[in-house]
């Protein structure tokens, strides 16, 4: 009897244990949320940079209650594409250029003006103050959650046809732009074909013809490899392109406080490794893609190219209103 009762009270025993154990397995593994979070570039680029920097500051924050999944290269769809996934829940989070958000909030048309900053301090100031701060709350009006600012850098343009040193140079270029108002009207102004086409199409059409040319950064120009399809570039800088985090409200409203401001915190993280990222490129990436082949124009007029895209202004602010311009250029101006 004893032998079996003590037999009884092991197997008990074993089996309560047994029972905790799986029951905080299961514990572990509902908290163990997994983060959808998607970008176009490529798993080497600043935007990669930056994802890793989030993914090991919000794990960190929240003991591995949060895991986050990367997907890059545009393999959950464009920009445009993600952003709407943002609004139905089907995509976490996003690392985005400003290109397509104005789509969706007009008030950032503002950041995508020609020739709005003057350089990279004077960008990031901007942005990092109480202007960016507002602007991060009317993307949040607009189904969306705007966590951080982050960068892509200046933008230049690139083509398969000539040296492009002037507004007259580029008269005719078919050029691929984002979808966004603002940049084609700027490039209609210089006698170019804006094209607007998603970044996933983009290589393709410049192998195969369709447009002559397209305009980034030297980080998305590195990150992509352009100097395979592309043999021209001219450092024009006619736009600083920010990036932003954003974040879905169904995803994020589920969060409690704390934990959304573990996000908000990851996303400063973020944007703070693309920012040193994107200045390491801009010392490197020229000389990387002079040795792949490019010829790059360096010493460039840009008064020409301001005058030129004067009436993208007056366009914009006929739409839009001259408010916020006019505040961010004061503020710019005291950084």
């Amino acid at each position: 009897m004893k032998t079996r009762f003590a037999r009884r009270t092991i197997s008990t025993a074993i089996g309560t244990v047994t029972a905790a154990a799986l029951a905080g397995m299961a514990v572990q593994a509902q908290a163990a949320q997994e983060i959808t979070l998607g970008h176009t570039l490529s798993a080497t680029s600043h935007y990669a940079v930056g994802a890793q920097a989030f993914k090991e500051r919000l794990e960190e924050l929240s003991d591995g209650a949060f895991t986050v999944n990367e997907h890059t290269s545009g393999s959950l769809g464009g920009e445009r594409e993600m952003i709407e996934g943002l609004q139905i829940g089907t995509v976490d989070l996003v690392i985005t250029s400003t290109g397509p958000l104005g789509n969706f909030v007009p008030e950032t048309y503002v950041l995508d003006l020609p020739f709005l900053f003057e350089d990279y301090d004077q960008a990031r100031c901007v942005l990092d103050g109480e202007l960016g701060d507002e602007l991060l709350g009317k993307i949040g009006e607009h189904d969306l959650v705007g966590l951080a600012w982050t960068e892509n850098g200046f933008r230049h343009l690139t083509n398969s046809r000539r040296e492009v040193l002037s507004p007259a140079d580029a008269e005719g270029l078919r050029v691929r732009t984002m979808e966004n108002e603002v940049h084609q009207e700027a490039f209609r102004q210089l006698g170019a074909r804006p094209t607007p086409m998603a970044f996933p199409e983009l290589f393709t059409a410049l192998q195969q013809g369709t447009v002559d040319g397209q305009e980034n950064p030297i980080t998305v120009i590195v990150a992509t490899n352009f100097w395979e399809v592309q043999d021209h570039l001219s450092l024009t800088g006619h736009v600083y392109s920010p990036a932003i985090m954003l974040g879905s409200p169904i995803m994020f409203d589920g969060l409690s406080e704390e934990e959304q401001e573990w996000f908000r915190e990851a996303a400063r993280a973020s944007a703070e490794a693309t920012r040193a990222e994107v200045s390491r490129l801009e010392e490197e990436g020229v000389a990387l893609l002079e040795e792949n082949g490019m010829t790059v124009q360096t010493d460039i007029d840009i008064a020409p190219f301001q005058e030129a895209v004067q009436p993208a202004y007056e366009i914009f602010t006929s739409q839009h209103g001259s408010e916020m311009l006019e505040r961010i250029q004061a503020e710019a101006g005291n950084c």
